[in-house]
């Protein structure tokens, strides 16, 4: 049998990877920065090659070291999740689930109980990081994002179909100037969120609206729906959202401005490798969640 690394090398390379920081991967596993240095120095030397660019406080995978980290950090978490189920004396399961705040708040949080009561030996690691869809296998084993379409290559399952709506403070209802044509949203800010780049763009275009007639003061770009909602309700602009993110935030500070919706080329999608389909983790929370959305839309 060919020869291996000590694992404590193997589980200091990862957690420093997945951290980008000797002293945080230092301080997760109880240990001095000098000797998690060594630890990473050991392997790269088992390797023969380095793994990590070197700046100043902060270390970045080379091209070596992402195409480790990919092969060896699911076995490594599959090995963690092994040991906890033997010593727990249960049945473990365990998903890594990369996730939006705002779908997770708005959609996902309300069921985990009814998760947690048909699934008590299924646990989620909640990642809330960007690229998702890039990190599948690597470090993610499934997904929910936003987007137009998925890569064929991967497994996707539509969650909804929206419309677009233009959503913005009661208070621009109000006063001696109400917000109730598109036209005068010249004089406001849109909000955009930066996966659905181009959704002022489109509803623009889809509602027979030239470049001339509605243009916004500014387009301002947010990575949190969460966030977008909250300065839509304080005033700073006007958020360009789906229906869905509307309809489920219930804010009495909110309104659907004008009567015009578009359909949305935008969808949630559950998205995986095809492989990780098979496995037990994914395809109970898979199976959960089609039934529960389903659920909701019938209620």
């Amino acid at each position: 049998m060919r020869r291996l690394p000590p694992l404590t090398a193997i589980e200091a390379f990862v957690q420093v990877a997945r951290l980008g920081s000797i002293k945080a991967a230092a301080e997760e596993l109880a240990l001095s920065s000098p000797a998690l240095s060594r630890r990473v120095q050991a392997l790269e030397r088992f390797i023969g090659k380095p793994l990590f660019e070197r700046r100043h406080q902060a270390l970045k995978l080379n091209d070596d070291g992402d195409r480790l980290l990919g092969m060896i950090a699911p076995a490594l978490d599959t090995m963690a999740d092994a040991v906890e189920t033997m010593t727990s004396g249960t049945e473990l399961l365990r998903l890594r689930l990369g996730l939006l705040p705002l779908f997770a708040t708005q959609r996902l949080m309300p069921h985990m109980g009814d998760l947690k009561r048909r699934h008590p030996e299924l646990h989620l690691d909640v990642d809330t990081g960007g690229h998702a869809v890039a990190r599948l296998g690597d470090g993610l084993d499934a997904a929910i994002v936003v987007a137009r379409d998925i890569d064929p290559t991967l497994y996707a399952k539509r969650l909804d179909r929206n419309r677009v709506y233009v959503i913005g403070a009661r208070s621009l209802l109000e006063g001696s100037d109400p917000i109730t044509r598109p036209e005068q949203l010249s004089k406001l800010t849109a909000l955009v969120h930066r996966d659905m780049a181009d959704t002022f763009t489109a509803w623009r275009a889809a509602a027979g609206l030239s470049e001339q007639e509605i243009e916004p003061a500014a387009i301002d770009h947010f990575d949190s729906g969460t966030l977008m909602l909250e300065a839509a309700a304080q005033g700073l602009g006007v958020a360009f959202m789906l229906e869905s993110h509307f309809e489920a935030a219930r804010d009495e500070r909110l309104v659907q401005l004008f009567d015009l919706t578009v359909d949305s080329d935008y969808s949630y999608w559950f998205v995986c490798r095809p492989r990780a389909l098979t496995t037990r983790p994914v395809k109970l929370f898979h199976d959960w969640l089609i039934d529960v959305l389903e659920a909701d839309r019938v209620a």
